[in-house]
């Protein structure tokens, strides 16, 4: 297996450039076979979840051409299939937007349940529930989600019985080609959803108020390709400036939208860390002690609930007791028994996790329990004394692009190794 070995101490400073966003490249190129056409999408993030998500519109039939690195072009018209592989589906979360995509586009879709980290049960329902008002019959067999419709989408009223992510893109992708108006209420508000609605406008459909907890879609006939550069990552950018602060580092992150890392940008201000914006750039620094804060995770705006496993490294180094509160996921603290095995002092009870600041991390061998989690590990890794291995690595790759390339450039000693499987 691969691991990551970490030689602590290092102070960050210079430049890091971030990618495309993970949860947007993920909703966008599902959302490309609903053209039947030719889409060519830039900025994508070098990440295994892009790999996959192709892999499966391949497996439908589409011809995906890796142009560069960060563009594919993605050509639907020969899309013959509707039911997507168990293989490719378990590997990712995201896989289910396949469900609204084929729906969108031929009235019929076979989906798995989807994979990627465990954070507890994943319900679908209110997919399930979105899909039916929009004239879907849906069924559930052998973890197999199987939507139908035999006289085609109508548009209707949908409100979510939660602020769910998830099925907001799915009910869009849904909705873009069905008959008349289709109202969304409580939907989510994430830039990524932002991004989806401008790529599908893009293709000739009519969504208005993304990024509102009310989104209005009305159904066209016919949509068509279209060239579409995808928003930077707030989550890979987030990633970097906390590792930047807990390393006492100077670094200037370029390629980002400031004003979608102001609730991350808020919390590291308030432990006593320097942020300086720029149009398309934020650079963080910090020359003095930490202090503790609380978090909770919440929907857009709030602070988001991806960033928590990072938030929580540099509570365990502030002066004081810190404590972060989940409000999205119940069983999101998984990391924090690894975090202890560095010499963290944490307490999780339900969705609460208190941190208590220690002087200094040590060292030891850990491993990611999922994709965020796994970051919280490198971060700790890099402030800890000594070495430190990580495991499971795949889980960070999902996310993170050339994660090691653009650490070592800023002064992380940090490299990728393969190990026998019994290492310890």
């Amino acid at each position: 297996m691969d691991i990551f070995v970490v030689e602590g101490g290092k102070r960050l400073e210079g430049t890091i450039t971030v990618g495309g966003a993970k949860n947007a490249a993920v909703a966008i190129i599902p959302a490309a076979i609903l053209s039947g056409d030719i889409c060519r999408i830039e900025n994508l993030p070098d990440i295994s979840d892009v790999s996959v998500i192709s892999q499966i519109l391949i497996q439908l039939g589409a011809k995906v051409t890796q142009i560069s690195k960060s563009v594919i072009e993605i050509d639907s018209r020969n899309v013959n299939c509707t039911q997507v592989s168990q293989e490719l589906a378990k590997n990712m979360r995201a896989s289910y937007y396949m469900l609204g995509a084929l729906l969108g586009r031929f009235n019929r879709a076979k989906v798995p349940m989807p994979g990627g980290c465990y954070f507890g049960v994943r319900p679908i329902d209110q997919h399930l529930k979105g899909f039916e008002a929009l004239g879907a019959k849906t069924g559930l067999r052998d973890g197999v989600i199987s939507l139908t419709t035999d006289k085609g989408l109508k548009g209707a009223r949908i409100s979510l019985d939660v602020v769910s992510v998830g099925a907001t893109i799915n009910l869009m992708l849904g909705a873009v080609r069905a008959e008349g108006l289709t109202i969304i209420e409580r939907a989510a508000r994430e830039p990524h959803i932002v991004d989806l609605a401008n790529f599908l406008n893009s293709m000739g459909a009519d969504v208005r108020g993304a990024g509102t907890d009310v989104i209005k879609i009305r159904g066209v006939k016919k949509l068509h390709g279209a060239t579409y550069s995808i928003i930077p990552d707030q989550i890979e950018a987030g990633t970097y400036m906390i590792a930047a602060a807990a390393t006492g580092g100077d670094v200037t992150i370029n390629n980002i939208i400031p004003k979608h890392m102001e609730s991350i940008s808020r919390k590291l201000v308030e432990m006593g860390v320097e942020i300086y914006e720029y149009d398309d750039a934020i650079r963080v620094t910090r020359s003095r002690p930490l202090k503790a804060c609380n978090v909770t995770t919440m929907p857009h705006p709030g602070f988001p609930t991806d960033m928590q496993p990072q938030m929580a490294v540099i509570m365990s180094i502030a002066n004081g007791v810190s404590s972060i509160t989940e409000g999205v996921w119940e069983n999101r603290f998984q990391y924090v028994e690894q975090l202890c095995r560095l010499g963290v002092k944490a307490t999780v009870q339900g969705r609460v996790a208190t941190f208590e600041g220690v002087e200094k991390l040590v060292g030891n061998h850990v491993r990611a329990t999922d994709l965020r989690g796994g970051a919280a590990m490198v971060i700790a890794a890099l402030i800890s004394d000594g070495e430190t291995s990580i495991r499971d690595i795949y889980h960070i790759e999902r996310g993170y692009e050339r994660l090691i390339d653009k650490l070592v450039r800023v002064g992380a000693c940090i490299d990728r190794r393969t190990v026998p499987d019994d290492y310890e």
